[in-house]
């Protein structure tokens, strides 16, 4: 058996300029949203139906959310 956990870094694309930019995750609910932390700001992400937005600093910011990493769950 095993169950989905995430990476705890996410890829940020500012839309502004074209940049990517590593940030870390907290909160994150697959298909809501999360918060993303960029230089020690607060950067809320909601899902949009296609990739999860969030503006901050006065630029759009777009991310794929964090990758899955797959888990076994059991006695070892």
């Amino acid at each position: 058996m095993s169950r989905m956990v995430y990476e705890n870094i996410v890829i940020l694309n500012n839309t502004n300029t074209g940049k990517d930019a590593d940030a870390e995750v907290d909160n994150f609910r697959e298909g809501k949203g999360f918060d993303a932390y960029l230089a020690a700001n607060k950067i809320p992400f909601r899902w949009n139906g296609n990739a999860y937005i969030g503006n901050a600093f006065g630029m759009e910011f777009t991310s794929q959310g964090p990758k899955e990493i797959k888990t076994l769950k059991g006695r070892f």
